[in-house]
């Protein structure tokens, strides 16, 4: 029964999933410190609901129990070791430079020919996506193209936004390449490596589309001339940093991914697995970098405060290959970065994205520093063990722990709405408009919720929990839940390819990115513009490649 408790959590979960897509701030005068910004973003909006709703004993201790150690076979703490782990892994293997040399070698590949070039980068991010998950190509990928369009001379939209989409339709394919596909295969019972059989084919077709979408829109001269100015080849080995530590990197990833899916078939929590593969690469990379530092073999570039030299490689050789001298800029305005980020390393520092930063100074001359001698002891010893341990320094900043408060709190807030009886509303509302949870209806209206939810309930990862919880609680047939449950696979991962930054948290790393490269005309609107067209080709194709495995499967 819906209670006067029940209508406050709705809204304060709206509130928070508002202030997650459009944050607010706010400057407030504090003791000692001066003024200070505040802000109501991701990290703190669901943290801040939960409070509020606990004090209105809209919540209590259980749900916040459930919200970490999880119900319905759905454990939160399994998917957040799980990607973190992982994570690291992906990241220290892009800091050897690997993903910036296989650029090159594609840029080799398709040489002057730019609509050649495009495809190529597209399949390239794709695969790469397919293995690593979209955060490390987020990460390595935007900053390259930003050079590279710069460099070449071209309007940088095209390979940008062509990049985005690759990144995030490619990660539905392996279970391990989003937070939200654990999700699924918790909730609806998936195997880890029957997920993937389920979605390479809506996978491909998504693909397949996407490109054919993107190709239409920016098949202009002005996005895609014919021609580049390349004179020369590019060199890969002038931005592999560390060959050694490649190929351990991607023999310890590898592995990991293939014993995961193994032993999928014996029901083991896969943070069991992914975790000790971690620790053994981390011992490695402080022993490899213990071993670089006394021999002397390590590089200035490898130091994690020296990111601005690690860039000028790049860009050097792009400069040398596009037969372009120092100061040239580009027409495409923006792009004209790759000139002036050299001058200024801190447009080239680790992005941090801006909704992970819970609190600003204000630019006042009365701020002050809390403990400014033991800060200043901190960054003198930090710096010490960043040059000692360059890989591990540079991996920290990386790592997405913003996700783990995240997380949770969406766990939590949607175990106050199932207190409340929510759910079980909105499951019976699904029930009714799936005509008793036919399997056709509910593959579309799942799909397309899915989607939709990604730019309004709390990023993709929020409108998965939701989504997968009011489907079990609908308790549909078995096909129909299967079909639910892949559905909402697909809409999970081309939903990031949306209408908000915040539809995922890639979304929001790729904006801030951007930002601080000197992209300041992708804007949220022309963001949204953009993306319509491969989205609902995307949502269409997919959406009915799934209806077609699901009516072979479960064919009577």
């Amino acid at each position: 029964m819906i209670t006067r408790f029940s209508i406050v959590t709705l809204v304060i979960f709206l509130l928070s999933a508002i202030f997650v897509i459009q944050p607010v701030s706010f400057s407030i005068r504090l003791p000692y410190l001066g003024r200070r910004r505040l802000w109501i973003n991701l990290t703190t909006a669901p943290i801040i609901a939960i409070a509020i709703l606990w004090a209105a004993q809209c919540l209590g201790p259980t749900q916040i129990r459930n919200g970490i150690v999880g119900t319905d076979d759905i454990k939160p703490y399994n998917i957040l070791i799980l990607f973190i782990t992982l994570a690291y892994m992906a990241i220290t293997l892009d800091i050897t430079g690997i993903l910036q040399a296989a650029a090159f070698w594609v840029s080799n590949k398709g040489g002057s020919n730019t609509r050649k070039l495009f495809f190529y980068f597209y399949v390239m991010l794709t695969l790469i996506s397919l293995l690593l998950g979209n955060d490390p190509v987020i990460l390595s990928g935007t900053a390259f193209l930003v050079y590279y369009t710069a460099a070449a001379k071209l309007e940088p939209l095209a390979w940008l936004m062509s990049e985005f989409a690759a990144a995030n339709t490619s990660s539905m394919v392996l279970f391990v390449g989003n937070p939200t596909n654990v999700v699924i295969c918790e909730g609806f019972l998936v195997n880890n490596a029957a997920f993937t059989a389920y979605t390479i084919l809506p996978f491909l077709a998504c693909s397949v589309s996407c490109f054919v979408a993107l190709f239409i829109q920016f098949r202009s001269e002005k996005h895609l001339p014919r021609r580049i100015p390349q004179t020369s080849k590019l060199d890969p080995r002038e931005v592999l940093r560390d060959p050694i530590g490649a190929w351990v990197g991607s023999f310890v990833l590898g592995t990991c991914l293939i014993v995961i899916i193994i032993v999928s078939f014996f029901k083991v929590d896969v943070w069991k697995i992914s975790l000790p593969f971690a620790g053994a690469k981390l011992i490695f990379d402080l022993a490899w970098d213990h071993y670089r530092f006394v021999t002397g073999k390590l590089h200035p570039k490898d130091q994690p405060n020296e990111t601005a030299d690690a860039d000028e490689a790049m860009v050097s050789e792009l400069k040398r290959a596009m037969s372009l001298e120092n100061g040239t800029t580009s027409p495409a305005g923006p792009s004209s970065a790759v000139t002036t980020a050299i001058a200024d390393p801190d447009t080239k520092a680790n992005p941090t994205p801006a909704s992970t930063m819970t609190i600003t100074h204000a630019n006042e001359p009365e701020r002050r520093l809390l403990f400014p001698t033991q800060q200043a002891h901190i960054k003198a010893k930090w710096s010490v063990f960043a040059a000692h341990f360059p890989t591990l320094a540079t991996a920290l900043p990386r790592l997405p722990f913003a996700l783990i408060p995240f997380a949770f709190s969406q766990f939590i807030l949607i175990e106050a709405l199932s207190r409340q009886g929510w759910i079980d509303v909105f499951a019976g509302w699904l029930v009714k408009a799936t005509h008793n949870g036919r399997m056709f209806p509910t593959i579309w209206l799942v799909g397309v919720l899915g989607v939709l939810l990604c730019n309004l309930a709390g990023t993709n990862i929020g409108a998965t929990i939701l989504l997968t919880k009011i489907v079990r609680a609908a308790n549909f047939s078995p096909s129909s839940m299967r079909a639910a449950g892949i559905s909402l696979a697909l809409a999970s991962n081309i939903g990031a390819v949306s209408f908000t930054f915040s539809a995922s948290l890639a979304g929001l790393l790729w904006h801030n990115i951007l930002q601080q490269k000197g992209i300041k005309n992708i804007h949220q609107w022309k963001f949204a513009f953009w993306n319509m067209l491969p989205l609902a080709t995307m949502t269409t194709v997919g959406l009915a490649v799934v209806s077609a495995e699901m009516a072979v499967l479960y064919r009577k």
